[in-house]
């Protein structure tokens, strides 16, 4: 069974810098694209920034710059780091993975989100 995990959301003052993580576990035969949505309040969902397994990235026009998604493949693991942070990013933050539990099928996985609120 695979597990994303979501961690580092919090509450920061606008200019502020958070870094989230998202690890995936269980049984893992490859991962291709790792991405990063949010979802604020009264919105809805949107990607964030992607970035596919030979490391190749993309990202939202209101978040280049300022975002910054990584990903360390021996931990099956994606980041996100975010700088000059803004009260219009406050979100919550979802990860997804299109990953293989065997050499035949690929599916999405999400995980729970974690809540990023920022402050004016």
């Amino acid at each position: 069974q695979v597990q994303l995990v979501e961690s580092g959301g919090d509450l920061v003052q606008a200019g502020g810098s958070l870094r989230l993580s998202c690890a995936a576990s269980g049984s893992i035969f490859s991962i291709g694209a790792m991405n990063w949505y949010r979802q604020g309040p009264g919105k809805q969902r949107e990607l964030v920034a992607g970035i596919s397994s030979g490391g190749s990235t993309n990202y939202a026009d209101s978040v280049k710059g300022r975002f910054t998604i990584s990903r360390d493949n021996a931990k099956n693991t994606v980041y996100l780091q975010m700088n000059s942070l803004k009260p219009e990013d406050t979100a919550v933050y979802y990860c997804y993975a299109s990953l293989s539990g065997d050499p035949y099928t690929r599916r999405g996985y999400w995980g729970q989100g974690t809540q990023v609120t920022v402050s004016s």
